[in-house]
This record gives structure tokens, C-alpha cells and sequence, in this order.
């Protein structure tokens, strides 16, 4: 697969020694200082796009994507306030949109674990937090 990687800091760089240890291939990286080439004919060369940047440019990095046409997973935080606005601009255009706020396998299960512990509690009126 062919991937952009659009923030190329500390979190694009290990998702770059990732992709390659498994077979892909990098064909875009971004950073502040190349902000200048996320345009369509770039982004024309990746199957798909990882987008790890700041809360100020997400938004804009996600639907630069979506305008191109280039499936889109996105792991910057901060930026939430733009986010119903982004998932609608991505069905507008029949495109691929995934965001989540942390990528970490053990974050995600405390995520999961937090639900059904807040279920358990729920269900419990003499209990006070």
C-alpha cells in the first residue's frame, strides 16, 4: 500500500519504520516545513493518507484528503470541535474518514473497560462518586 504520511514528527516517524517493516510504502511525508505540497497531485499518489499534525491544521488536512479523494485516518487530537463537520464533508464526497483519539491497543481496552464499569455503577443509586 502506498501511504502519505501527513505530520512527519515523532509519531509519523515510528508509523513510517511500522508501515515499511510490513511491506508498504511511503510516497508523501509532510511536515511544517512542506505544508506546501498537500495538494490533490500528491495526494494522487497514496492509497491512503495517516494524519497525525496539530488541532490548527487537522481539519484542513482531512479535508484536503477527502478532496482528493484519498481514504483518511486521523490521530490528532484537540480539534473534536470540527469533527461533525469533517464526517459531512466526507459523506458528502462518498469518501473514507476514520479519527480516534488514541491509537494505543491499551488505552483502547481501558476505553472499553471504562464503559462497562460505568454500566456496573450505573445500576448502583448508593454509590457516590
Amino acid at each position: 500500500m502506498n501511504l502519505a504520511l501527513i505530520g512527519y514528527g515523532k509519531m509519523g516517524k515510528a508509523i513510517e519504520d511500522i508501515a515499511i517493516g510490513r511491506g508498504h510504502r511511503i510516497v508523501l511525508k509532510l511536515s511544517r516545513e512542506n505544508r506546501h505540497e498537500l495538494n490533490s497531485a500528491n495526494l494522487s499518489k497514496a492509497d491512503a493518507a495517516i494524519e497525525f499534525t496539530s488541532p490548527e491544521s487537522a481539519a484542513g488536512n482531512v479535508q484536503a484528503c477527502l478532496d482528493a479523494g484519498v481514504p483518511v485516518i486521523c490521530g490528532t487530537t484537540g480539534w473534536t470541535n470540527s469533527l461533525e463537520e469533517m464526517k459531512k464533508h466526507c459523506t458528502d464526497r462518498n469518501g473514507c474518514f476514520i479519527y480516534a483519539s488514541n491509537f494505543s491497543v491499551g488505552v483502547n481496552i481501558f476505553f472499553e473497560i471504562n464503559k462497562k464499569l460505568a454500566a456496573l455503577m450505573s445500576g448502583r443509586p448508593d454509590y457516590d462518586v
